[in-house]
């Protein structure tokens, strides 16, 4: 592909669309990769990824908006699992169960309905040229609630990832913040799953987040390099997706993975 193609494709309303939508994900998605590890919840992913999936398929049923049942079953799900954030065996189990009766009940109910499984289950691979004006919105509203939190709750925030126990001791209200968590970082997988699909959303959450945390000293370094490599590993495997003609999701995986992979080449400081 010359370049004369490669602007011309640049031009198109799905193509803009897409670059804005990787810019707006890029920039705040990473942050709630930063909060999954710190948390130590990385299958709080799959979890969400298959309630997604179960308010899809509502959604079909209902004839209302999936992407919208989706977001709000989500955020219903992390804030059910909130409650049990503090029992020493954390929340393994609890996502564990939810993800396997989110599964189970999306399956059943698309086989008990006859209705068309396909808008279901395309969402498990994505597309970021389909994304719609209603997606960017969400996306915007998502990334705003994300930044809002972040900037609104820092210090809190910060103790609460670096030891639990510390953070009661200093009079943070540890419950109803990692309620607050938890809601928004499944919010964000749910608004993401259409981006990337279900199955490769780690490209614009957990794979920046850890390349951050090979190269932050501190948890404002960590947010800044996550956001960084967010938006520039996504904006580098779009481009690479339209010169090649290949698939959107795979290629930003690839991308921000490699990205990644180079994090660990940094010498541990003395």
């Amino acid at each position: 592909m010359n370049s004369v193609e490669f602007i011309d494709l640049l031009r198109l309303l799905p193509v803009q669309r897409a670059i804005i939508a990787l810019i707006v994900a890029g920039s705040a998605f990473p942050i709630i990769g930063v909060w999954i590890m710190g948390l130590n919840i990385l299958p709080v992913r799959f979890a969400m990824m298959h309630v997604a999936l179960f308010g899809i398929a509502l959604g079909l049923l209902l004839g209302i908006e999936p992407t919208l049942i989706a977001l709000l079953v989500c955020g219903a799900s992390g804030a059910s699992l909130a409650p049990l954030a503090h029992r020493p065996a954390g929340l393994a189990g609890p996502m564990g169960i939810v993800m396997t009766m989110a599964i189970a009940s999306a399956l059943l109910l698309l086989s008990q309905t006859g209705i068309n499984a396909n808008g279901a289950f395309e969402l498990l691979w994505g597309s970021i040229l389909a994304t719609r004006q209603s997606d960017l919105i969400v996306l915007v509203v998502v990334s705003i609630g994300i930044l809002g939190v972040y900037g609104w709750q820092r210090r809190d925030i910060a103790l609460l990832l670096y030891d639990r126990e510390i953070a009661l001791c200093s009079g943070i209200a540890v419950d109803r913040l990692t309620m607050g968590l938890l809601i928004i970082i499944a919010l964000s997988i749910a608004a993401a799953v259409r981006l990337t699909g279900a199955l490769l959303v780690d490209a614009i959450t957990i794979l920046p987040a850890i390349a951050a945390r090979n190269l932050g000293q501190s948890l404002g370094s960590m947010i800044a390099w996550a956001m960084a490599i967010g938006v520039v590993g996504n904006l580098v495997g779009f481009c690479l997706t339209l010169m090649f003609n290949q698939p959107p999701g795979p290629m930003l995986v690839i991308t921000v993975g490699c990205i990644t992979i180079l994090s660990y080449l940094r010498k541990e400081p003395v």
